[in-house]
């Protein structure tokens, strides 16, 4: 019994890491939203304190997300738009995006999308920054 119930442990935990996006070394979770296909615009703010960052990636869980524009708002005030004009399935992820400049503190990072929402399911989206 005790043998049967280890290796469900081990196929449960080993699962578990592959189900999502493998995030390697020096990517941080910036913040993540629940988004519907009732509203076609959305904003994470990160704020100074997360530090500085040099790519951001977006990965959808749940539903795909018809992703159109993302815009990365800095620290100084300049911005950077990112034409996207992609879907992105359950589960996948934008390609890493550079940073102009180089490392840059990031204020807010907002971005426009259709959710392909079936039966009130609703996608998440969530934001990940490079140092």
């Amino acid at each position: 019994m005790n043998t049967k119930l280890l290796a469900v442990c081990l196929f449960l935990a080993t699962g578990a890491c592959a189900s999502g996006p493998v995030h390697g070394s020096g990517w941080v979770r910036l913040g993540e939203r629940t988004v519907t296909d009732r509203i076609d615009h959305d904003r994470i703010d990160i704020g100074a304190r997360a530090g500085e960052f040099d790519r951001i990636k977006l990965t959808v869980d749940r539903t795909a997300v018809d992703f159109h524009r993302v815009l990365v708002i800095f620290g100084n005030g300049t911005r950077q738009e990112i034409p996207i004009r992609t879907t992105i399935r359950a589960g996948g992820e934008t390609r890493s995006i550079d940073l102009d400049g180089g490392d840059r503190v990031i204020r807010a990072v907002e971005f426009w999308y259709d959710a392909r929402t079936m039966g009130g399911r609703r996608a998440v989206v969530r934001l990940f920054g490079r140092r």
